[in-house]
């Protein structure tokens, strides 16, 4: 079987359905999953943090940190909301500016894929890639689907698939292979905005136990919770540091990031002297925290035994503890992929291929990784715009 389209998308993601909804007619959108945009469902708690008020181009991570600039400024996180309040959709804001559905994240899905259609766009889901080549003009794409092999020629070719993150919901690193192919370089992969593992399990019995946290790795830091694990360290601040962290570096945790905690001691060594340190400390860190570090830190005695020099070296420590993790989680656990499709071989404008006209690179495929925080799915929204709005225009040119 035949088919024959101006535009393949293979992703049914955020990136890849944003892309449809503006292409233009002959879109045609595969995916291999059983739904469309299921990275969709299951982000930020099944409400989907869709974006970020605050955000700008140092919010992303890349081996060029101009690229990302281009698309991101012509479409904003405010397009992106005046789309979803012509929809309907009603959100709210949590902390540091992030975006998310009052309701469920399937409504951002359910948007997607109307204005898809509307714009005359196709969707097969079930469907797998299994060869693609070029003939000197045209794509030549074949697929699985429904059981029967399918052979798509398009004009136009866009590497939405995302990239090695979250692989039980299939996801494979397709379009890094797809890029190679045809003469695209790659910048170092790896899991990002992943929780962060050591060898001897230190923190078991500290599991469960979080605090807001700053976190510093490389001269980076991130102010947000920390979460003892099992395996090791997770939450908002380690998986942010996650994406800086490289085998064999520390990190350091400000377990007072607001420094208070010195002048408080202070202060309650005059009002309650005779109190024991440790129960003082678990006033303003967690009790479990406290007694996990009290014999490293030396932490005996009354507060009225501890003088201002004994304090201001107990808050120091606590202020900067040094840790070295042995490794991360993986791509089983991580919500990005670090690294990508080199930019240097695509057009910030349009995000065309240099190599190949009429070959894309959008989303997590391409070497711009965001912040926790709803920052990676509005790149996902403006470089899917930004290719289909270029593609479209072609078209129309043509």
């Amino acid at each position: 079987m035949r088919h024959a389209c101006t535009t393949l998308i293979l992703g049914a993601g955020a990136a890849g359905m944003m892309c449809a909804a503006h292409a233009g007619p002959g879109t045609l959108v595969i995916d291999h999953a059983r739904a469309p945009g299921e990275k969709i469902r299951i982000s930020g708690g099944g409400r989907c943090n869709f974006t970020n008020l605050g955000t700008t181009p140092a919010n992303f991570i890349s081996a060029n940190p101009h690229f990302c600039k281009s698309a991101l400024s012509r479409y904003t996180q405010w397009d992106f909301l005046d789309l979803i309040a012509r929809h309907g959709i009603a959100w709210h804001e949590k902390t540091l500016g992030q975006l998310f559905c009052d309701d469920k994240a399937t409504q951002i899905v359910a948007m997607l894929v109307k204005e898809l259609r509307q714009a005359g766009a196709e969707l097969w889901l079930s469907t797998q890639v299994s060869d693609v080549t070029h003939d000197g003009r045209h794509f030549c794409v074949t697929l699985d689907r429904e059981g029967r092999r399918v052979t798509v020629t398009a004009r136009n070719l866009v590497l939405a698939t995302g990239g090695k993150s979250i692989p039980k919901m299939g996801a494979t690193g397709m379009a890094y292979d797809i890029a190679q192919q045809f003469g695209h370089q790659l910048t170092d992969i790896r899991p990002a905005l992943v929780p962060l593992t050591f060898s001897d399990a230190p923190f078991a019995a500290l599991s469960g136990t979080a605090l807001p946290v700053r976190a510093s790795c490389d001269g980076i830091s991130f102010d947000e919770a920390a979460l003892f694990t099992h395996r090791g360290l997770s939450g908002p601040a380690i998986l942010q540091i996650s994406s800086v962290w490289r085998e064999g570096q520390p990190i350091s945790l400000d377990l007072d990031p607001n420094a208070t905690l010195y002048d408080a001691l202070r202060q309650q060594r005059q009002t309650a002297g005779r109190r024991n340190i440790t129960t003082d400390l678990s006033h303003h860190l967690p009790a479990k925290l406290v007694a996990y570090l009290a014999p490293a830190l030396g932490l005996a005695g009354n507060l009225a035994d501890h003088s201002d020099a004994r304090l201001a070296a107990i808050t120091d420590a606590l202020r900067g503890w040094t840790l070295k993790p042995t490794g991360t989680e993986g791509y089983r656990t991580a919500e990005v992929t670090l690294g990508g499709i080199a930019t240097d071989g695509l057009s910030s404008k349009t995000l065309e291929s240099r190599h190949l006209p009429g070959l894309y690179a959008i989303g997590e495929a391409v070497d711009v990784t965001g912040w926790l925080g709803g920052y990676n799915f509005q790149w996902a929204w403006s470089s899917g715009w930004a290719a289909g709005t270029a593609i479209a225009q072609t078209g129309t040119d043509a």
